[in-house]
């Protein structure tokens, strides 16, 4: 909630402005913008411009801290919290989705992580939604160019790395976040977050079961075709 700055004030302080036109006009004005900042929401639905995509904009929020601290708390109790929203992510700043524009964004965007001395492992995922001019592999190879050039102390690493930059892309606005945990966390879904290790290990099972069915199905109709043509070089 924020504070309504005309009820702080004194009786006397309003007679006085009262008495003053300049001092009343501020406090007018003052009132003006204090309703406006009521009216303001700590969260807020944006139209995100894709199917399937909520875009919810913060006030006063670390938009980072707060999804990780929902991640982090479902990945403990192993809760499930939700139905229908399949991944959740942070956007901290968002640039025009053209190369240009999003390289000398990140230059002082991406400081705060890999500046020297600052330093970790990344990687970098990508994801375009209603955009065809931006080309995947070049995005990458450009931001991951700028990350090195803050500190080529900074490696790559695929497997388990200490940051992972989201870079969604939406019509012609590129969003970006620099992420903690996002293999811990399964991609930041929050539908594989709360699995168990034992349900996973079945999941893994099962999974494996099927490949090699496919396998053994490929190789039955390997050993037929062998068994077609030896009978053909027979007759």
């Amino acid at each position: 909630k924020f504070s309504d700055h005309e009820e702080r004030l004194s009786g006397s302080d309003r007679e006085e402005d009262e008495d003053d036109v300049e001092a009343a006009l501020k406090k007018e004005v003052g009132q003006i913008r204090a309703s406006t900042e009521q009216k303001l929401r700590r969260f807020q639905s944006v139209e995100s411009g894709a199917n399937n995509v909520v875009f919810i904009r913060t006030q006063g929020i670390e938009p980072e801290n707060l999804v990780h601290h929902i991640l982090k708390d479902m990945h403990t109790t192993k809760k499930k919290k939700t139905r229908v929203i399949l991944r959740m992510l942070p956007i901290s700043g968002t640039c025009k989705a053209f190369m240009e524009d999003m390289k000398k964004y990140t230059e002082t965007f991406f400081e705060p992580w890999f500046k020297a001395p600052n330093k970790g492992t990344f990687q970098i995922v990508y994801k375009a939604r209603n955009n065809s001019h931006m080309s995947r592999e070049e995005v990458i190879k450009e931001l991951a160019g700028i990350v090195g050039s803050l500190n080529p102390e900074n490696k790559v690493d695929l497997n388990n790395p200490q940051y992972t930059v989201v870079v969604e892309i939406i019509k012609t606005v590129c969003c970006l976040s620099v992420v903690r945990d996002y293999v811990l966390f399964r991609k930041y879904n929050l539908q594989e977050v709360v699995k168990s290790s034992k349900e996973d290990a079945q999941q893994k099972s099962s999974l494996t079961e099927e490949q090699n069915s496919e396998v053994v199905k490929a190789e039955t109709e390997e050993e037929e075709k062998s068994s077609k043509e030896v009978k053909e070089e027979k007759k």
